[in-house]
């Protein structure tokens, strides 16, 4: 998924201004991220291309979607999709530094696919490393943004390397309750590649879930091609 743009069934990504791209990973977080009756505001922290905001409003016309991003070139091009799509009305870009954002009201869902790792080697691309790494929102950071702005009742989804995600448990600690989880795999065989969890300040369980991306005969499972085909074209 590395073209400057990607399309989908009934909106177009275009990607060339920003870091990071559209991912296989992040339609999954996108498409399987429980969307409960309950959920009204939705907050995605770290919005890029603004893919995650426009999944979840295909997914469901009731919700309003604030899709807060600092970096101005991926902000902007979110805007873009997201004018350009059939849910303009429902979705709101905000250019603005996570950490400066409290919503004057709360939100039912936050939903984050944050820089991921913490100790791995930095490239040479600085718009790149930001985004994959956390040089400019750490986990402690990111969890407080998080608190701030997530209704009493409500939950947030995060997608995280499955390393990264058992570091984000331990800084979690009693703060929220993991009520859910994906684990992906590329394959049966395969170790877990990602974690896309669920958390809420009430202990009440959601689902557990694993989720493998391809058969043994190399081709999409049964299980990959229901959860993304409301999306893909080629599925």
């Amino acid at each position: 998924m590395s073209n400057n743009y990607f399309q989908f069934r009934q909106f177009r990504i275009e990607q060339d201004r920003c870091a990071m791209k559209v991912t296989t990973d992040a339609c999954i977080q996108g498409a399987w991220t429980p969307l409960m009756p309950e959920v009204k505001r939705v907050l995605d922290i770290g919005a890029g291309t603004g893919l995650l905001s426009l999944m979840l409003a295909q997914r469901n016309g009731d919700i309003t979607v604030e899709a807060v991003e600092f970096d101005k070139p991926a902000a902007m091009q979110a805007a873009e999709n997201i004018n350009a799509s059939p849910w303009k009305d429902r979705v709101k870009v905000i250019d603005r530094d996570i950490r400066d954002h409290i919503a004057g009201s709360k939100y039912d869902l936050i939903i984050t696919n944050p820089p991921f790792f913490n100790n791995s080697l930095l490239g040479d691309k600085k718009s790149r490393n930001t985004a994959r790494h956390t040089l400019s929102l750490t986990y402690t950071e990111l969890l407080k943004s998080i608190s701030v702005n997530l209704n009493e009742d409500g939950y947030f989804s995060i997608l995280l390397p499955n390393t990264e995600y058992i570091q984000w448990k331990e800084l979690v600690g009693s703060s929220f309750y993991e009520v859910g989880r994906l684990s992906v795999s590329h394959t049966a065989d395969a170790p877990v590649k990602r974690v896309v969890g669920l958390f809420a300040r009430k202990d009440t369980i959601i689902t557990n879930e694993q989720l493998v991306i391809k058969g043994g005969d190399n081709n999409y499972t049964r299980a990959f091609i229901d959860l993304l085909s409301p999306f893909y074209l080629d599925l």
